[in-house]
This record gives structure tokens, C-alpha cells and sequence, in this order.
């Protein structure tokens, strides 16, 4: 980490951090944590797949892993397997912190006296600390399985934390001991793109003076990829023709792409790139179309980059961009509270004619572009920092450590 501060503050304190299948931000944030103890004196101890250590590289921050394996679907005998074997591994731990539900619940089977009864799960004597990085978005048999996992959280942790406040209200609701708000910044860039990079990209991407739409996402269910394609099939009457470009990989490639070849829409699948910081200068304006956010970091990064944002009012969103109070209302569509919160356009989640607008707007008014970006460049000024999140929880680790002793 740039920021990482380097101290004795957290000596001896061992500290055990519990995740389970992440390939992206969940697992970035866990090695900057344990990066971060570890500078501090720590002794950190993390407990995941095997794959996130060959992802993330735990033990290259100076911490140890232990292999356990945490599936990201509920599976009872590998989950009776992953309980006994985190029952083993934290038995010497001063402080757990599980991040995520699956872990965060086998975390507190693991860590808890257990009591007769299916959800009667007891108080622990090791204090665990859980942040809940996602909602729970499906719906059926899978929402009521979370369901249960959300109430054993609530009862077994001794603090949540949030990426969001609706995660933050839920757990309050489920009468969890003690709720906060997490932090979870990304981290800072390698390199700023030089000025060549954004003419290098658009020529690579053959867009000429087109308008270049970007958006960077795991092509998942929760990313709203499809209501962004029904806005891309407006946007393909304009003239010019804008681009759109989506990075990033995953389950619903086959029929993203197979919609865009069949209904002829002006959008590209780049695979997973390595050089989103160089993707968001080329960009004329980027899109996160998600049915649901925490604090995603690439919101953080298309701030940092001063690109104009449009984006779906869900989950952390309009905190990160700085309009957590209502719209206010103008003739174009919503306007955002004052300088400080005009950072980024926000429209409901899965409204394809509102997303189509909101951009449009953007793409047709370069006075209201340039203003977006400034403001993103202002607003990301002003979030949390890795050594601010370190800083949170030492303080949250001493509080609980002392406590428990």
C-alpha cells in the first residue's frame, strides 16, 4: 500500500481474517487489510480457498494462510468440514474478522458455543467481527437459505459492518449487538495514464471521434448488463453511432454476446483487461448499471480517473458520489445536492429509458460532461483511504481484544 503506516501499534495481536470464494474486490480488500495489520505489528493469520491466495497473495503481505475451503454456495458436509477445520485454526486468534455472509456465518458456527437448536447459535468467546461486502438479491428457496444466514450473523457476531446502509439498517433490524459502517477503498493506482493513452485505446478499439461508452463489470446477474444493452439499442439510433465497451468476464458472456450479434447492437465485450485506468481515460462517459452496489471500486476508480458517471441509485452508490439525500428535480431529469454532490448522474436501478437519457444528456452537453468529471475528481479526493480502513478497524480490533480479555 502507498499510505500504509508502519508501526508497532497492534504487536502481538493475532488476528484471523476468514473469506471465502472471491475473485475480485472482497479478496483486494482482504490483502490490503492484512497488509495493513501487518505493518502494525500484527500477526494476521488468513483462512480462504486455496485460489484466493494464489489471486491475492496473503502470505507476500506478510501474513500467513491457511487453506480452508469456504464454497460460495451453501454445501452442508464441505461446510461441517470448513467449520471444524476454522474451529482449529482460530482457536488462538485475539480477533476473527470474516468478510462476507457464507464466511461470516460459518465463521460464527465455528467460533460459538453451540446451544440445541437449528439457528440457536451461542455467543462466542473469541470476538468476530463480520463485514457484509453484498445483499441479498435473489429471490425463492436461495433468499430464504441467506435469509437464515443473515440471522445467524445477527445473533452470533459482536460487530457488523456494512458496505452499505441498507446492510447496515438490516442487521439493526435482525437486532445484531453492534452495527457500523465498513470502509473499503480501492487501491491506489500503479501509474496515471500518460496523455497518449487515451488515443492509444480509442484507436485500438477503432471508435474514431465516436462517443466511447465504458463499463467495467463481472458479467454477472447483479451488474444489470441487460437493461444496459436494452439502453445501448437507443443509443444506436444516435448519430454518431456511440461504442459500447464492457470489460470484464464471466457466466453471462455466451448470452451477452449472443444478444449483441443477433440484434446488431454498437457494443464490445473486451474480455478482462488489465488496463481499466487507460479504458476509463478513453472513455467519453462511464456506466455502472448495477441492480446493486456496496462501495464498488470501480465507482472509486472512475472518481479518481474525473470521467462523468452515470449510475444506478442503489446500495452505497449515491454515498460514494456524495448524493445520499433525495433528488432534486430539473427539467433534464435528477440533479444532485450542491457542487460537492454533482459527481455523477444516478437513475433507478433496471430503467433502460432512463439510463438511455441520462448518458444522452451527457453525451450532448460537453459543459455538463466537463463538470461531472471535475466534481467526480473532487469527490474522490475526499474517500476513505486503505490506511483509513486500517486505521478503523485497529481501533475496532483493540476495543473487542481488550474486551474479550
Amino acid at each position: 500500500m502507498s499510505d500504509v503506516k508502519v508501526s508497532d501499534e497492534l504487536a502481538g495481536l493475532r488476528v484471523a481474517l476468514v473469506l471465502g470464494t472471491s475473485a475480485g474486490g472482497v479478496g483486494r480488500h482482504v490483502r490490503s487489510v492484512a497488509a495493513g495489520l501487518v505493518a502494525r505489528g500484527a500477526r494476521v493469520l488468513v483462512c480462504g480457498p486455496a485460489a484466493t491466495e494464489e489471486l491475492f497473495g496473503f502470505t507476500a503481505a506478510g501474513a500467513r494462510f491457511a487453506e480452508v475451503d469456504l464454497a460460495d454456495r451453501p454445501r452442508p458436509v464441505s461446510d461441517a468440514k470448513a467449520v471444524a477445520r476454522l474451529r482449529g485454526l482460530l482457536r488462538g486468534a485475539d480477533v476473527v474478522h470474516a468478510h462476507g455472509l457464507r464466511a461470516g456465518a460459518l465463521a460464527v458456527a465455528a467460533t460459538a458455543r453451540v446451544a440445541p437448536g437449528p439457528l440457536h447459535v451461542g455467543r462466542g468467546g473469541v470476538p468476530l467481527v463480520v463485514t457484509l461486502h453484498n445483499a441479498v438479491i435473489a429471490g425463492g428457496r436461495t433468499a430464504a437459505v441467506y435469509g437464515a444466514l443473515e440471522r445467524v450473523v445477527a445473533r452470533g457476531a459482536t460487530r457488523v459492518l456494512g458496505v452499505s446502509p441498507d446492510l447496515v439498517e438490516r442487521m439493526r433490524e435482525l437486532g445484531a449487538r453492534s452495527v457500523g459502517d465498513a470502509l473499503v477503498p480501492a487501491p491506489p493506482p500503479r501509474s496515471q495514464p500518460g496523455p497518449a493513452a487515451r488515443a492509444d485505446l480509442r484507436a485500438e478499439l477503432g471508435v474514431g471521434d465516436r462517443p466511447l461508452i465504458v463499463t467495467v463489470a463481472r458479467l454477472a446477474d447483479q451488474k444489470g448488463l441487460p437493461t444496459l444493452l436494452d439502453a445501448a439499442a437507443g443509443w444506436g439510433r444516435r448519430g454518431p453511432r456511440p461504442l459500447v465497451a464492457i470489460a470484464g468476464d464471466g457466466p453471462l458472456e455466451p448470452a451477452l454476446r449472443a444478444r449483441i450479434e443477433a440484434e446488431g447492437l454498437p457494443v464490445v465485450l473486451l474480455g478482462r483487461r488489465m488496463d481499466v485506468p487507460e479504458l476509463l481515460t478513453a472513455a467519453d462517459v462511464a456506466v455502472v448499471p448495477s441492480v446493486w452496489e456496496g462501495q464498488p471500486l470501480i465507482v472509486q476508480e472512475i472518481l479518481r480517473a474525473g470521467r462523468p458517471l452515470v449510475a444506478t441509485r442503489v446500495g452505497g452508490v449515491p454515498v460514494m458520489v456524495g448524493a445520499d439525500r433525495p433528488d432534486r428535480q430539473g427539467p433534464g431529469g435528477p440533479l444532485l445536492h450542491g457542487p460537492e454532490s454533482e459527481a455523477a448522474l444516478l437513475v433507478p436501478p433496471g430503467d433502460a429509458a432512463a439510463l438511455e437519457r441520462a448518458v444522452g444528456r451527457v453525451l450532448d452537453d460537453p459543459a455538463l460532461a466537463v463538470r461531472l468529471g471535475a466534481a467526480a475528481a473532487q469527490r474522490a479526493a475526499t474517500l476513505p483511504t486503505e490506511a483509513d480502513a486500517v486505521d478503523q478497524l485497529a481501533g475496532i480490533y483493540r476495543e473487542l481484544a481488550a474486551g474479550g480479555r
